[in-house]
């Protein structure tokens, strides 16, 4: 014989769903952030393979060449090296970006010089 009386479901606003509810939030919003950091790196990537082109470097020397543009700047690395990279598709640098990196290509040449 199969009991057909209704079973009395748990409440859905326990404090054990809520804190549960927060976590998943939480480890949501933390992917998001890792997804656009790993986008991010392969363009910082992309662009410190094309500093170490123009200026025979190591990757090293690139990614802090890089930095100080984006310092220099005051505009964030990620967005210094996708305006690089936009290059190759005939977009043209922001002129502080491609003044400060002219520049910071000139100081790099000058120190291997010495």
């Amino acid at each position: 014989m199969t009991d057909t009386t209704p079973r009395e479901e748990p409440p859905l606003s326990t404090a054990r769903d809520a804190a549960l509810l927060a976590e998943v939030g939480e480890l949501r919003a933390a992917n998001e952030q890792l997804e656009r950091a790993l986008a991010s790196r392969a363009v910082i990537d992309q662009a410190c393979g094309m500093v170490m082109a123009l200026a025979p470097c190591t990757s090293e020397r690139a990614w802090d060449l890089l930095v100080g543009v984006s310092q220099r700047c005051n505009i964030k690395l990620r967005d210094v090296a996708a305006a690089l990279v936009a290059t190759t598709k005939d977009e043209a640098l922001p002129a502080p970006v491609r003044q400060e990196l002219r520049q910071a290509l000139r100081r790099l040449h000058s120190a291997d010089r010495r």
